[in-house]
């Protein structure tokens, strides 16, 4: 099968040159590309032996006047988390200051220091980082009201990791 990066040079190479349609096979697979007024269409095929057949099939359309290419853009099934609060750009992230697990209470049977609707100080502990077994007190460093908990209790959380979002008063 070929990859992405092997498709968009060979689209590069055709469109750079005075050929008008283009095929290649290699393994079973096929690739056939041919130059249009409306853009270039890219079928490909896969080996005969795989039962389900795949067929990727992607057209760029262009100005009629530009026969130049387009960058292909590939899309991806996976999308990036959404955040619960509306506005990010006004609230405060409480970042981890080093590599180590994540702790919202000082033992597992105590309450945790702080959730959700929780006004802290500046100086208001919020969590507990351990790094090589010492347990590092975490502080707002903010006057605020915690509007949501970005990781969960015993999560490993890397260095500049956000932990905590604040709506500053």
């Amino acid at each position: 099968m070929f990859k992405v990066q092997e498709l968009r040079e060979i689209i590069k190479l055709v469109d750079a040159s005075s050929i008008e349609e283009f095929v290649y096979e290699n393994d079973g697979a096929k690739i056939k590309l041919k130059k249009s007024n409306s853009g270039v269409t890219e079928v490909v095929l896969p080996k005969k032996e795989e039962v389900a057949p795949v067929v990727h099939q992607a057209v760029v359309e262009q100005p009629v006047a530009q026969p130049a290419l387009q960058p292909v853009q590939v899309a991806t099934t996976e999308e990036a988390p959404k955040s619960t609060t509306t506005n990010d750009a006004l609230l405060h992230k409480i970042t981890s200051p080093m590599v180590g697990t994540f702790y919202q209470a000082p033992s597992p049977d105590a309450p945790a220091y702080v959730k959700v609707g929780d006004k802290v100080s500046d100086e208001s502990i919020v969590c507990i980082v351990e790094a090589m077994k010492l347990f590092n007190e975490i502080e707002a460093e903010i006057k605020g009201e915690i509007v949501e908990i970005l990781v969960k209790d015993g999560q490993l959380v890397e260095y500049g990791q956000p932990l905590f979002l604040v709506r500053p008063e």
